[in-house]
């Protein structure tokens, strides 16, 4: 009788820190990466970077803008980029591009060496796309915690649109490298 009380309010305080833990969604990452597409649209316009393809050295350098953008307006077809190994295994994307626009883009191999990575990866990919769609560009923005996946996904998507002789209507490229 005596360890009733005990018991009875052990079991009422349990059930009240019980009730009062409040769980976070997991998709709140997601949620704030989508919203940052709008806030570098410049941040990569002035800088060319160097990618481990050759493929682009017939439209290397910076140009102007307006003679960029011209070249690219009848620009149709798909064209398969260059696979970008990392310490976590390799990314390549396919990219269909139809009158000048990026309409769709396919990863034909991301990051999997382990389940990690494979996860990481996978989360990373539709945001990736969804920023490559919206800048019609390979100079996207990283993926927070998703460096190496971000980095060779861009590279990748830039080898292809090199391929294609697609250029950025504000002649950007991408500027992420793989660490």
């Amino acid at each position: 009788m005596r360890r009733s009380p005990i018991v009875i309010g052990a079991t009422i305080a349990g059930t009240a820190g019980v009730l009062a833990f409040h769980a976070h969604a997991p998709g709140a990452p997601t949620a704030t990466a989508a919203t940052t597409p709008a806030t570098t649209s410049s941040a990569s316009a002035a800088t060319t970077s160097a990618t481990s393809s050759s493929n682009g050295s017939a439209g290397s350098g910076s140009g102007s803008g307006s003679g960029s953008s011209a070249t690219s307006t009848g620009v149709s077809g798909t064209a398969t980029g260059d696979a970008v190994d990392t310490q976590y295994g390799a990314a390549q994307v396919r990219v269909t591009v139809k009158n000048g626009k990026i309409v769709k883009i396919d990863a034909l191999q991301l990051q999997s060496n382990d389940p990690h990575s494979a996860q990481i990866s996978s989360m990373a990919a539709p945001i990736l796309e969804q920023e490559a769609l919206a800048k019609q560009s390979a100079a996207i923005d990283a993926v927070g915690g998703a460096s190496f996946t971000s980095a060779s996904y861009a590279q990748s998507l830039q080898s292809a649109l090199d391929k294609l002789g697609f250029k950025a209507a504000d002649g950007s490229r991408t500027t992420l490298q793989v660490p």
